[in-house]
């Protein structure tokens, strides 16, 4: 079997505090700098979905477009778009770093998506700053 893959680009807003609440101020401060801002910050990130599977023999396609837009939009748009993530329940017991929003991104679309197999999210938090997770 050969597999094709399909990928697509979104975007959303959302803030963010990197503090840990096993580390002291100093050491929150240490680790993660500007972004331990008491007020939090906000990125406008751009997230990359990759799906992979066998292409089908009536319509051509790994995964209708259509389905997975719909699944994205439910699962992670609404969710977290123009959201503080530390008040989001994923994040109860991790800082919402970004590598843990990749995570996060992954898992609930692992479940929300009917149909191809989830491969990779990609998170860019800034131009410079990506972030992958493969499960």
């Amino acid at each position: 079997m050969a597999t094709a893959y399909f990928g697509r680009r979104y975007t959303l807003s959302a803030s963010h505090r990197l503090h840990a609440a096993s580390l002291s101020d100093q050491e929150n401060r240490a680790a993660y700098g500007k972004c331990n801002n008491p007020h939090g910050h906000g990125h406008n990130y751009v997230v990359e979905v990759l799906v992979g599977g066998e292409v089908d023999v009536h319509t051509g396609m790994v995964v209708n477009m259509a389905t997975l837009d719909e699944a994205v939009r439910t699962a992670v748009i609404e969710r977290f778009d123009h959201a503080n993530l530390n008040f989001d329940p994923l994040f109860v017991n991790h800082v919402p770093t970004t590598e843990n929003l990749t995570k996060a991104v992954f898992d609930v679309l692992k479940v929300a998506l009917p149909a191809g197999k989830l491969e990779y999210v990609r998170v860019e938090e800034t131009e410079n700053n990506f972030f992958e997770f493969r499960g």
